[in-house]
């Protein structure tokens, strides 16, 4: 009994006491927990109608540039104080002179010879009319073209046309040695000096026309499309570069597409104009725009209506854009977009008016989701738990 039974009891009363303190145990309290709802940034959006831009870059190039060359050969014994790099001139301005004293002697050997062949003509001419006399006072017969010498006068009155024609060459050989500017612009390069001698069509130097300069644009199908038929529609051209740390800005028009694909970039480049860059005629622009200067265009496309325009990134991977409603409950749109770029998209379909779109990063968004928007009051559902710990959703 002391062996056994001592502690046989004390096993049997440790069970009961066990059983009695869970049976007198309470149950613990339910709890109502507080769950927190998704907090969202929000924006209104509304139906326009939209210009489409269309952005690209390029540099300032002259439309027009020429590589003086001589017509004739002579020794330079003038230069024009503009014609130096970057110097400006007029269209008939005197560039180079050449010396001229060997085409002022050519110019009077070609009036002597003229003058010769107009007098061998009128003393031609005169025989041809004694010839005619003479042949009448002896015969009643129609006199021969050779007896009325003919082919006489048709030989004195070639020979005063290539007179004529020799007189002509030599004015313009003479006035050849004065190099004269073509247009109004600007001097690119020079390569001759005072005293040097140039032959016939050396260079002289290379010049630009200051009355209109062209950027050439890369453009890709999608901007053409956007851009729209430039032959019906030459669209407004805003350009900007920045300038002595300012940002300057220039009027062009887009006039043309070069029609040809660029085989290594797979463009077609629109070609803008810019009247009169460097002011020369009246204050058109802010400050000139410099041939070769870097700029940014900004082109006007098309028209469209009722689009949406929205930061580009509320737009998400499957093509949806997450919308709030008035009830704060979330909503995930299908829609259609026109265009995107890297800043904005432009949506024609698929959102509500009464809607505005979520800002902020949804994780695992579902159609119904209830959301808290920014600036709204605390909106907090209660739910029942079993055990006394507070969650957060």
């Amino acid at each position: 009994m002391k062996k056994y039974g001592i502690p046989f009891i004390i096993l049997v009363s440790a069970i009961v006491i066990a059983a009695l303190l869970v049976m007198s145990k309470e149950k613990p309290e339910k709890k109502q927990e507080e769950e927190s709802i998704f907090l969202v940034e929000t924006m209104d959006f509304q139906f326009e109608n939209l210009e489409f831009l269309v952005y690209a870059q390029g540099s300032a190039q002259p439309k027009n540039r020429t590589v003086l060359s001589a017509q004739v050969s002579g020794k330079i014994v003038r230069l024009s104080e503009n014609f130096v790099e970057g110097g400006f001139f007029k269209k008939g301005d005197i560039l180079v002179e050449l010396e001229s004293d060997d085409y002022q002697t050519d110019l009077l050997l070609a009036e002597a010879e003229l003058a010769r062949a107009q007098a061998a003509l009128e003393e031609e001419i005169a025989r041809g009319r004694v010839a005619e006399q003479e042949w009448r006072s002896v015969n009643n017969t129609v006199a021969p073209e050779l007896g009325l010498r003919k082919p006489q006068l048709a030989r004195e009155q070639a020979n005063l046309q290539a007179a004529e024609a020799q007189l002509q060459r030599a004015k313009r050989n003479l006035e050849r040695t004065k190099i004269r500017a073509p247009y109004d612009g600007l001097v690119k390069s020079r390569n001759v000096n005072i005293g040097q001698v140039i032959t016939m069509a050396g260079q002289i130097g290379e010049i630009f026309a200051t009355d209109v300069a062209e950027v050439r644009l890369p453009l890709t199908d999608n901007d053409i499309a956007f851009i729209g038929d430039i032959s019906a529609r030459q669209p407004a051209v805003i350009l900007q570069a920045q300038v002595a740390g300012e940002t300057r800005f220039w009027q062009g028009t887009m006039v043309r597409n070069e029609a040809v694909l660029d085989e290594s970039r797979r463009v077609i480049f629109g070609v803008v104009q810019i009247a009169d860059p460097y002011n020369r005629i009246q204050e058109n622009h802010q400050i000139p725009l410099r041939f070769g200067r870097f700029v940014k265009a900004e082109v006007s496309g098309i028209s469209v209506d009722n689009v949406v325009k929205l930061p580009r990134e509320v737009g998400r991977l499957d093509g949806t854009v997450l919308t709030v409603d008035t009830d704060s409950t979330l909503h995930i749109n299908e829609v259609g977009v026109v265009r995107s770029d890297e800043n904005y998209l432009y949506i024609s379909s698929g959102l509500q008016p009464n809607h505005q779109v979520v800002l902020s990063a949804v994780p695992n968004p579902y159609e119904g989701m209830q959301v808290k928007v920014v600036d709204d009051e605390p909106l907090i559902q209660k739910t029942e738990t079993a055990d006394n710990a507070e969650v957060n959703l």
